[in-house]
């Protein structure tokens, strides 16, 4: 492996300063949730992403960067075995989740799904009701108990601040929300199953600057008590709200893991010069 393929590893595993802590969760735990080894993924004949490594911590906001078709999305479908919708996924490597290897066969992608919950870049709210929304995923997933789930709905609808909004018109179409409170709604969806992790690929980019805002101040809100591994292009966006981040390249066109470790050393202080070049806006 060249130069530019290898991952270097900034993150010391230390306490954050108070300094450093005013970026990011202030709850954020330097300890491995879950530990990525050689995680190499492809489609068919062709590789997208080649062994890459890094731990995501417990309770901190990771933050995934770099150029359009370099893997990152790829990477983080990888975590909760979303590429198995694709037939010709080929996905090699480890993913270490409580001692399990997330890629093994006997791994219940259901259960899997309920604890690693999805918000992707397009809101996409079932053409349902808001309360069925949040209603038929507990249901699913075996709640039966019906106050239990209203219990549940009204805590995701609370957590993601949309409950003041929609509490008067649950049985209204989701699909009547704004671009911002459809995300929102999406969000609650997933923490309405009470996951530990969540992963959001570009939650912002299809939301007009304020809802951007508003999704962005959420997702700070939910950190410490949830760990989030976000893929966003807004580079301002990462250095605000992440406590790590990762760079992705494209290296002889597969996608690589460049560097990785604590946010605000990689954005002041990159090691590696295409990190640099790309931050600056020299890349990219």
């Amino acid at each position: 492996m060249n130069k530019r393929s290898q991952a270097t590893y900034t993150d010391k595993t230390v306490p954050y300063t108070l300094g450093e802590i005013e970026q990011g969760a202030p709850c954020c735990i330097p300890e491995p949730v879950l530990r990525i080894q050689d995680l190499s993924v492809g489609y068919g004949n062709k590789t997208v992403l080649s062994r890459v490594s890094l731990d995501i911590h417990k309770g901190c906001i990771t933050a995934l960067i770099g150029p359009s078709g370099c893997g990152k999305t790829s990477f983080l479908s990888t975590l909760n075995r979303l590429t198995d919708h694709h037939e010709d996924a080929r996905v090699s490597g480890h993913i270490l989740f409580d001692g399990v290897d997330l890629l093994h066969d006997r791994v219940d992608t259901l259960k899997l799904r309920r604890r690693i919950g999805m918000i992707f870049q397009k809101p996409n709210p079932f053409p349902l009701s808001i309360w069925r929304n949040l209603d038929l995923p507990l249901k699913e997933h075996g709640v039966r108990e019906r106050k239990v789930r209203q219990h549940k709905i009204e805590k995701a609808l609370r957590d993601v601040g949309l409950w003041e909004e929609v509490s008067d018109r649950l049985d209204t179409s989701a699909l009547s929300l704004s671009g911002g409170q459809q995300q929102r709604l999406c969000i609650a969806r997933a923490l309405v199953l009470e996951p530990e992790i969540l992963l959001m690929d570009e939650p912002c980019s299809a939301l007009d600057p304020l809802s951007s805002g508003v999704v962005e101040e959420l997702i700070m809100r939910l950190s410490g008590r949830y760990t989030v591994v976000i893929v966003t292009h807004n580079l301002a966006q990462a250095r605000r709200v992440a406590n790590y981040a990762g760079f992705f390249w494209m290296t002889e066109r597969v996608g690589t893991l460049v560097e990785f470790g604590q946010c605000q050393h990689l954005f002041e202080t990159p090691t590696h010069e295409l990190t640099a070049a790309y931050i600056s806006g020299v890349r990219g």
